[in-house]
């Protein structure tokens, strides 16, 4: 009976998985984003949100267990004092794992599993919305267009416009003076 055993096998010996699994998080609180397969994503994730909570709490007997697990004191150092105070306000939830298609050698399912708030993508994010406001306003300016487009199209408008020049011509001195006499017809009625 396997009572209250979890987590997944990974097809490996308990020594092999818990050893593994001691890398991947070193390699991914250091880098905070790693491409792996599908399933060690998922088990990654369940030993990475523990130190990153580990490290919200803080204190000597949390960074002794952190680093039991962590194999370099780099990056217990980073996990406390970066990571730490970055996902102070967040509970729970600090990793994303996104999936992105299959291995060409053995059609497994991989993923790219990262940490949510990093300070690049708030600032990526400011930069993009200031891009699309002077987007927005360099938008009534002319678009440059290349000069077989502009000859094909000053051909082709002078002839419609010729034909719609004397109507509307027209139209606009027989306007104007009924305005002008309507003026005039006001003028002499005060």
């Amino acid at each position: 009976m396997r009572h209250g055993v979890g987590g997944r096998k990974l097809g490996r010996t308990t020594s092999h998985k818990e050893a593994m699994l001691r890398n991947m998080v070193t390699s991914f609180l250091k880098h905070e984003k790693i491409e792996t397969t599908d399933a060690k994503a998922k088990e990654l994730r369940r030993v990475a949100e523990k130190m990153i909570t580990l490290a919200k709490r803080g204190g000597l007997h949390a960074r002794r267990q952190a680093a039991a697990v962590i194999r370099e004191k780099d990056v217990v150092k980073k996990l406390f004092d970066e990571l730490g105070a970055r996902f102070a306000n967040r509970l729970g939830g600090y990793t994303r794992i996104v999936k992105t298609g299959f291995r060409a050698g053995d059609s497994a399912p991989m993923a790219i599993i990262e940490l949510m708030d990093k300070p690049e993508e708030k600032k990526g994010k400011k930069e993009s919305k200031a891009k699309k406001e002077a987007k927005a306003k360099a938008a009534p300016k002319a678009k440059k267009e290349p000069k077989a487009k502009k000859e094909e199209k000053a051909k082709k408008e002078p002839k419609a416009k010729k034909e719609a020049k004397p109507k509307a011509a027209k139209a606009e001195k027989e306007a104007k003076p009924k305005k002008a006499t309507a003026r005039k017809e006001a003028d002499k009625a005060e």
